[in-house]
């Protein structure tokens, strides 16, 4: 019975789950932002190349 209580009561694992989740969630953020900032940065090259390339010519 002691075991079964110690085991209800024992919240580490449920604090490191916690903290992985949160992990996980910071990584989904990060990626999400960096793949919106590259294609932001894509699409301004993109019209400074076009923009080059009408002057140049």
């Amino acid at each position: 019975m002691k075991l079964v209580a110690r085991f209800v009561n024992d919240e580490s694992g449920a604090t490191a789950i916690e903290y992985g989740l949160i992990a996980a969630l910071i990584a989904v953020a990060i990626i999400v932002g960096a793949g919106s900032l590259g294609n932001a940065l894509n699409e301004q090259f993109d019209s400074i190349s076009t923009t080059v390339g009408k002057h140049k010519g």
